[in-house]
């Protein structure tokens, strides 16, 4: 048997891979140089005193086949955006993914509403349509459905139920540029849809986010959540018609945003190549199941998910991770680590001020608890879950490599 290199064996990697914190996993350079410098001959970087932010708003919503779209700071100001002009309030119930990133949540809690978790499909890892179903309440106002590693969610049911049931329906396409639900882009599918820009996703600006919808009125309330809640058309003097916040993107941002948009469909493209790789070699592996991709959709690989079916090892998953990641490999455990309510700010209510609101307001009148338990598919599919990253820039070299420790840990650690 093969010594593992935990155990002081030869790693089957010593290189680095392409990462997408640096240039080495990036396909950043002179086309976002030359009109950074654009911006910066100008002298304007205000997002109204030039016209990189707008440039990049329309040809974004022409990108997406959408009528709108409204540029921020963030991924997580997208989606606040989102909620705030969905009209989003105290004493409202929204529902969402356990299995997410906070920024879902802060859209949630930054207008005082309250979150409600629906269990996930653990073959998907997204929302279980059924379960938000169950989850509906008189205060419910809105569902937000994670497109989670870049697979989309299960849209049509959520869909029906949003109509049925008069709910906002947002999604959260972080994880999901140009992953496709029967024939459909994701972020045009429900009423409004909400991307990010961070370092790591598939188009980048370091921050950054955009908001997208077919619907004009919640364009002109998001340009306005977005802008302060400031109606310039209006003149002097300055009119604040409803709050909002300050979520404005730099013409700098934009200008990297302008040119990013033109690659994103060769990255999304290669790491669908890379992930076809990687599943056809690890597809023999006894106890490893690689993502199921259901019929009529298109995964864009943000992360690739792999699922462990422990009971067929001599091992943790913590104990796998870190022998993966002793042969050289950037593993991930759990993503999250737990479902996301069993955080202290869920399971100790810690609100605003040091106070327990939202959840306390008496606009709400009712209890909710987070804890252990609430979602159990979520809670067992986190303890089987390993992510690695899916890179454009990986080689043939690189995919062989990964499947090779991913067969040599798996086969060292397999009950006999």
């Amino acid at each position: 048997m093969v010594k593992l290199a935990i155990h002081g064996g030869e790693p089957v990697r010593r290189s680095p891979f392409p990462t997408v914190n640096d240039k080495s996993g990036r396909n950043i350079g002179r086309e976002e140089l030359e009109l950074l410098k654009r911006v910066v001959e100008s002298g304007a970087l205000f997002r109204y005193s030039g016209t990189m932010v707008s440039s990049f708003e329309r040809e974004f919503a022409g990108f997406l086949g959408v009528k709108h779209a409204v540029a921020s700071t963030s991924g997580t100001a997208a989606l606040h955006i989102a909620t705030g002009a969905a009209g989003i309030g105290p004493g409202m119930e929204v529902i969402t993914s356990p299995l997410t990133d906070i920024g879902t949540i802060i859209a949630i809690l930054g207008q005082n509403a309250i979150p409600v978790f629906a269990d996930i499909d653990p073959d998907t890892y997204n929302l279980d349509p059924e379960d938000v179903r169950n989850k509906v309440t008189d205060k419910t106002r809105a569902v937000i459905a994670v497109h989670i590693f870049g697979l989309p969610a299960d849209m049509d049911p959520l869909v029906e139920l949003a109509e049925e049931k008069d709910l906002v329906l947002i999604e959260d396409c972080a994880q999901a540029y140009l992953a496709e639900y029967k024939g459909r882009l994701v972020g045009t599918i429900g009423d409004i849809g909400c991307f990010s820009l961070q370092q790591s996703k598939h188009m980048f600006t370091g921050d950054g986010g955009i908001t997208v919808t077919d619907d004009d009125e919640l364009a002109r309330k998001a340009r306005l959540f977005m802008d302060k809640g400031w109606d310039r058309s209006l003149g002097l003097p300055r009119a604040y018609v409803m709050l909002g916040f300050n979520y404005r993107m730099t013409e700098l941002q934009g200008a990297v945003a302008r040119a990013q948009l033109k690659k994103v469909r060769w990255v999304v493209e290669r790491r669908r190549r890379v992930a076809e790789s990687l599943t056809k070699k690890i597809s023999g592996i006894d106890g490893l199941i690689p993502p199921k991709v259901p019929k009529g959709c298109k995964h864009s690989y943000w992360l690739y998910p792999l699922k462990i079916e422990l009971s067929m090892f001599d091992a943790t998953l913590d104990d796998i991770v870190k022998a993966l990641q002793a042969e050289g490999i950037p593993a991930g455990a759990g993503y999250i680590g737990k479902p996301i309510y069993m955080a202290p700010l869920f399971t100790e209510k810690r609100g605003y001020g040091g106070t327990k609101c939202p959840w306390i307001c008496p606009l709400y009148g009712r209890e909710i608890d987070y804890y252990e338990g609430l979602c159990p598919q979520a809670e067992k599919t986190i303890r089987q879950l390993i992510t690695l990253p899916c890179n454009e820039y990986f080689t043939e070299e690189d995919v062989e490599d990964i499947a090779e420790a991913l067969e040599k840990v798996l086969y060292y650690y397999r009950r006999r």
